[in-house]
């Protein structure tokens, strides 16, 4: 398992010298083997620290990433939408909203061998821990073996957080629990939990952590889109690595000259792209109006892609002159929307953008206000009604479709341990009728382009397969070329039998996929 240090720096994250032990290491064999509370009146400590030195308060970092583990754990959230609101709560500054970003991520990511860790050093099962307690174990765990935290300054802040947000008895147990941690690197953590396995794919699991379904998912992935198997380990590893900020300026309406001046740099896949650091990104004036958004390069290519294919000279669905009419079927929260909204503007087009929940197509609606409103509308409606209603009504359609997420895990570390492999099997007859409607709603001559955060065959090829074998006036376009055309660089190597794949360990993009069809005319 590969983590950033991202901001740590060596930063003891002590705050006024909490992370220095004073009294200097005590032994504390003593202890009670379940690691409750002793009798004030011991001379052993729980830190290294002396009792009245020990860090009593939360720091304000390590309480963002608690929160947001909480957040995950006890109310289903994203740690993406959780994580700015509660920087922007306890005011964090660039420096400790990094490092705040960094141990939420890189705890979530790691948690499967994390995890692995402490069984080893609790004495019941963690099943069995308060949720709070393994939280808080986790947060604890990834800084000692994982970050550049000096691993007094990790314990003491680590049981300070508990002390004032669990209680002193559950930050006993804690600081026991973390002092086993210290006695291995991660790497020999690793040695010893992988002693004497011989399965690759349950070494692969521990050692990067991911569910083994994933791994053997990751594995089939590859290979179906024409790569080699060997890459796993790879893919793996960038799924764990902390993943650059990506943002876009919406074309003919944003600018990145502020973000550049921020300190971000300029993308070399795509026009308009820049990399950032991260941080509170909504202090940036064109990102707070939207003509900047943060919008993963993968699609911002495959949208580019699809608003870039050559339909030819045949007539567009346009009846009063106003040019092509562009559709996305499964348009929440906004990303893509808003990229093909300003891109339609500069093509004469207009876009609908469709979403069946309202409150998705509110953000919609929000992310599309940078975009002159004339050249958008929203709908709120089932995707899988559009075909029937608006039948061969739109020159370009990009349905992008629910599917599993496989392809975003470095973004949305939390979602490896919610997945499973049921739900590539529930969302299948979803993805193929959204892919079905977008198909019938296309005019003849126009494209559709089918894309999903997910290089899953299940999700990918065998989605597109199943749509060209019912019909017979689709065609697929090669995608590859396309994507190389709309690139900086000409040359992605994403094209695999005319579908495309991008990877985070080639590309530094999400799992992307991209199929173009075009129905004949």
């Amino acid at each position: 398992m590969s983590e950033s240090g991202g901001n740590a720096g060596g930063r003891g994250r002590g705050g006024s010298g909490s992370g220095r032990g004073k009294g200097g290491p005590r032994d504390s064999s003593t202890r009670n083997a379940q690691g409750r509370e002793r009798n004030r009146s011991t001379q052993k400590s729980f830190t290294e620290n002396a009792p009245a030195q020990r860090t009593r308060r939360a720091d304000p970092a390590r309480l963002v990433a608690f929160e947001v583990l909480r957040a995950v754990a006890a109310e289903d959230a994203y740690a993406n939408l959780v994580l700015p609101s509660r920087i922007r709560h306890h005011g964090l500054d660039k420096r400790d909203a990094g490092f705040a970003t960094e141990l939420s991520y890189g705890a979530l990511r790691g948690q499967g061998t994390y995890d692995a860790v402490l069984a080893r050093c609790v004495d019941r099962p963690l099943d069995q821990l308060d949720p709070a307690i393994l939280d808080a174990l986790r947060i604890g765990a990834h800084q000692l073996l994982a970050m550049r935290v000096p691993a007094h300054a990790a314990l003491d802040q680590t049981v300070g957080l508990a002390r004032a947000v669990i209680g002193a008895g559950p930050s006993a147990l804690i600081n026991a629990v973390l002092r086993k941690v210290t006695a291995h690197t991660l790497e020999e953590w690793l040695e010893l939990l992988v002693a004497g396995e011989t399965d690759e794919t349950r070494i692969a699991s521990i050692r990067y952590a991911h569910p083994e379904w994933i791994v053997r998912a990751m594995r089939q992935s590859l290979v179906a889109h024409g790569r080699s198997a060997t890459e796993i380990n790879d893919l793996l590893e960038a799924d764990n690595a902390a993943p650059v900020v990506n943002l876009v300026a919406l074309p003919g309406l944003g600018s990145l000259d502020e973000a550049l001046e921020g300190g971000a740099t300029r993308g070399e896949l795509v026009e308009g792209s820049a990399l950032s650091s991260g941080g509170d990104l909504g202090r940036l004036a064109t990102v707070r109006e939207g003509s900047t958004r943060v919008q993963d390069v993968g699609s911002q290519l495959v949208a580019r892609a699809m608003a870039a294919v050559d339909l030819g000279a045949g007539t567009s669905t346009g009846t009063d002159g106003g040019g092509e009419r562009w559709l996305d079927l499964c348009a929440g929260p906004g990303g893509k929307a808003a990229l093909l909204g300003a891109l339609a503007r500069q093509q004469g087009a207009t876009l609908l953008a469709n979403e069946p929940a309202p409150h998705r197509a509110k953000l919609v609606r929000q992310a599309l206000a940078a975009v002159p409103h004339e050249t958008w509308h929203v709908r709120t409606g089932d995707g899988r009604e559009v075909g029937t209603e608006m039948a061969e009504s739109f020159d370009r359609v990009l349905v992008d479709v629910p599917c599993s997420g496989l392809g975003a895990l470095r973004r949305r570390p939390e979602s490896r341990w919610r997945r499973t492999p049921k739900d590539l099997a529930d969302l299948g007859p979803l993805q193929r009728a959204l892919l079905k409607s977008a198909l019938d709603a296309v005019r003849p001559g126009g494209v559709v382009a089918y894309v999903t955060c997910s290089p899953h065959p299940a999700e990918t090829t065998a989605v597109v397969t199943d749509a060209l074998r019912k019909r017979d006036d689709l065609e697929l376009l090669d995608a590859g070329g396309v994507l190389d055309a709309v690139s900086l660089t000409g040359n992605l190597g994403a094209g695999h039998d005319s579908t495309a794949q991008l990877w985070p360990h080639i590309h530094s993009t999400d799992a992307m996929f991209l199929a173009l069809i075009r129905k004949k005319a």
